[in-house]
């Protein structure tokens, strides 16, 4: 299931950045988060995609996403200037971003790459 993040949920779910200066992880599984716009054309090409991925690894990885419409605050905070930006957050270590709309093949690399996770 994808859930859409609020500044809020943000803060329980991934990083509490009012408490912590470091990076500090709040998930209990490793996340992607999706930084998208409902009128972003290669948006709206990964969201089936990202759909599919929440199903298949469920239970192995979080999917999110973050309208940066609605949340410019925490667009703000990861200086997202292009969308889609997706942000790969591992349990343990800094998370990493991608830019642009990605064939889900890419996703499962980075799932294996970067979360451990098949």
């Amino acid at each position: 299931m994808i859930e859409y993040l609020t500044q809020e949920t943000f803060k329980e779910k991934v990083f509490n950045y009012e408490k912590n200066q470091e990076w500090k992880f709040e998930g209990e599984l490793p996340c992607i988060i999706d930084f998208y716009a409902d009128w972003c054309g290669p948006c709206k090409m990964v969201a089936p995609i990202l759909e599919e991925l929440s199903k298949e690894y469920q239970g192995k990885v979080d999917v999110y996403k973050v309208d940066t419409e609605d949340q410019r605050e925490l667009a703000g905070m990861f200086g997202i200037q292009s969308i889609p930006s997706l942000l790969f957050v591992p349990k343990d270590g800094q998370p990493q971003m991608a830019m642009g709309a990605l064939p889900k093949e890419t996703f499962k690399k980075a799932f294996k790459d970067v979360f451990n996770v098949e």
